[in-house]
């Protein structure tokens, strides 16, 4: 990934990795539109405001995306300021958007950037579509959820930024926490920056808002694996950063 991003990158690369939801949706909103006045009457209302309210939620989901990926501050992170020669681990599941941007503005830190994307368990198409645009570094380490290749207490500060969401099963995503707490240092921090499924990002991206977990799943998991949510910091009204202990 590149060391410093490009206008309009996060909404273009949003609608390059999910181009079939985008064109399955417009050739039905096309359709509709077409046939419209071929309906019987009385379904005439109901099929131009189902177009309507389609079209809009699309737009706004774009330009929420164009916001939060190309605008806000999402990708600055004030908490590694102090963070001269600290070995920083970062989290990745499959598309590492972050790591050597990190790098670049943190010269003296030393990074390790993992990777436990497995397609058998994590199908998502988007995140292939994003791996064959953005092959990843040769000194990405892959690893599974269930174990992570290092000694105990081998990091200063743990970031996982978009990408635990990715792990779906409760268990998995526990001990998958459990083992970031092992591996990073008893004083240091994980940062977790995730959307949650809340009601802004329920208007933002409607049915799609279902891809993310809500805070309550965020806080179990943390308790379950013995994390302490020391605070919680909004990037953005639809962005939240767990800062654990």
């Amino acid at each position: 990934m590149e060391t410093k991003r490009k206008s309009f990158q996060g909404v273009l690369n949003i609608v390059r990795f999910n181009w079939h939801f985008y064109v399955l949706t417009a050739i039905v909103l096309l359709v509709l539109m077409i046939f419209q006045n071929q309906l019987y009457e009385g379904l005439r209302p109901i099929a131009f405001w189902a177009t309507a309210l389609a079209s809009i939620s699309i737009t706004l989901s774009l330009l929420t995306s164009y916001y939060i990926y190309d605008v806000s501050n999402l990708y600055k992170t004030p908490w590694l300021s102090d963070c001269t020669g600290d070995k920083i681990l970062t989290v990745n599941a499959g598309f590492d958007e972050t790591t050597e941007i990190l790098r670049s503005q943190l010269p003296t830190c030393k990074f390790t950037a993992i990777d436990f994307y497995d397609a058998e368990k994590h199908t998502e198409i988007s995140i292939e579509r994003a791996r064959k645009a953005y092959p990843q570094s040769l000194s990405v380490v892959k690893t599974s959820t269930a174990k992570l290749p290092f000694a105990d207490n081998t990091f200063d500060k743990a970031l996982a930024t978009l990408s635990a969401h990715e792990i779906r099963d409760d268990t998995e995503r526990i001990t998958f926490f459990a083992e970031l707490k092992r591996v990073t240092k008893s004083g240091g921090h994980i940062y977790v920056t995730e959307h949650l499924r809340d009601i802004n990002n329920f208007i933002a991206y409607t049915l799609g808002a279902f891809h993310f977990h809500s805070k309550t799943t965020w806080q179990r998991t943390f308790k379950e694996a013995q994390l302490h949510v020391k605070k919680e910091v909004k990037t953005t009204p639809f962005i939240t950063t767990f800062i654990l202990q």
